[in-house]
């Protein structure tokens, strides 16, 4: 069943485990993290970005596909299908409009004041259909389906000031990167802490991939309670492929049939890859 966040998010950050984000890319990403999610009880976010939504014919083809996948597997546990970084109003209304049940909006490049402008607009819009918003202070690192930054540790100021925009989670950047880490991350702990319980807003900590256990585990317990996860799946999926066409079944029988080379060990690798974040982040027997 597809629902907002808000409700999910509290009850991960009180109980100290976090809900995943999986990004999604097509039509066997989606089946396969919601099959895993039902397997394990689990709450899910179905993460979308703006280039993966044009990818896969717009917003509204993306719901649709959700919705409709989630009604013929039967799906049970909470669902949240949410835009990622959307990067401006009109995208995040876009996404409402079509039925998403949440929303990033990413004003993290502008000044704090335009920030928390554009944050609030979204909100307001966003409360007239029960979505749940997500904004972002800081800047998270790295490269992401053509969103590129730095790394700029978000201040308290800036957390409490975009906290009063009536937001339901907050991504507030403390060190973790979109893509690979170069060396081990370095993830402000301390301030996660702080912030959580100066906004008492869920955190949301970006760029989860490449990030060791340990700290991970840390990072739950001074307040994360969404962590997204996009790369490791992609590099996953791709050695699936690569397996595939490496062992030439492309070249057996019907192993052209594009239903196997995606079918095979790319979607068991993603399916592996969602399973071991769900068991490392809590969440199983969660719904």
């Amino acid at each position: 069943m597809l629902v907002n966040s808000k409700e999910v998010l509290i009850k991960a950050e009180k109980n100290r485990y976090a809900v995943g984000q999986y990004n999604i890319n097509n039509m066997e990403w989606t089946k396969a993290v919601l099959e895993v999610a039902q397997a394990n009880k689990s709450p899910v976010i179905i993460g979308v970005s703006e280039g993966a939504a044009k990818y896969m014919g717009g917003y509204k083809a993306v719901a649709m596909m959700v919705e409709g996948m989630d009604q013929s597997l039967k799906i049970t546990v909470p669902v949240i299908l949410h835009l990622d970084h959307g990067t401006s109003f009109a995208s995040c209304k876009d996404a409402i409009d079509a039925g998403f049940t949440s929303v990033m909006i990413d004003g993290s490049h502008e000044s704090i004041k335009n920030n928390v402008k554009v944050t609030r607009k979204v909100v307001e819009y966003a409360a007239k259909f029960d979505v749940s918003v997500e904004a972002e202070v800081g800047t998270v690192g790295g490269t992401e389906d053509g969103i590129t930054g730095g790394v700029n540790y978000a201040s308290l100021d800036e957390c409490l000031a975009i906290s009063k925009t009536g937001i339901d989670s907050l991504a507030a950047s403390l060190g973790s990167v979109h893509g690979h880490y170069e060396g081990e991350p370095n993830l402000g702990f301390a301030e996660m802490e702080q912030y959580s319980k100066a906004t008492k807003l869920p955190l949301v900590l970006h760029g989860g991939s490449g990030i060791p256990d340990e700290m991970i585990a840390k990072a739950i317990s001074a307040g994360e309670a969404k962590i997204n996860v996009n790369t490791e799946i992609q590099e996953n999926f791709a050695k699936g492929i690569r397996q595939y066409i490496e062992e030439k079944k492309d070249l057996t029988g019907t192993g052209y049939d594009p239903r196997k080379i995606i079918g095979t060990y790319a979607y068991v690798n993603m399916k592996k890859v969602v399973q071991t974040k769900i068991d490392l982040f809590g969440t199983a027997k969660k719904a």
